[in-house]
């Protein structure tokens, strides 16, 4: 657990990329407001819902890299 080899293991840096959807949806002043709006539906909302997709497909990944590290 300790061993400075792990520390030094690039594929460790991968778990950085879960911080990308945590700062694309941390300050909301940056898409709370209605335009553009796509099919109807206000900016706030569809950036959103574009987070929760794109935070799977991130920690998925993740997850893949991490696990071949494992191997």
């Amino acid at each position: 657990m300790n061993d400075p080899a792990a520390h030094r293991n690039p594929r460790r840096f991968a778990l950085w990329l879960l911080a990308i959807p945590f700062i694309a949806t941390l300050w909301p002043q940056f898409y709370a407001h209605a335009e553009p709006s796509v099919a109807g539906i206000p900016f706030f909302y569809w950036y959103q819902f574009v987070w929760i997709v794109l935070s799977g497909v991130v920690t998925g990944a993740v997850y893949l890299f991490i696990r071949e590290d494992d191997r």
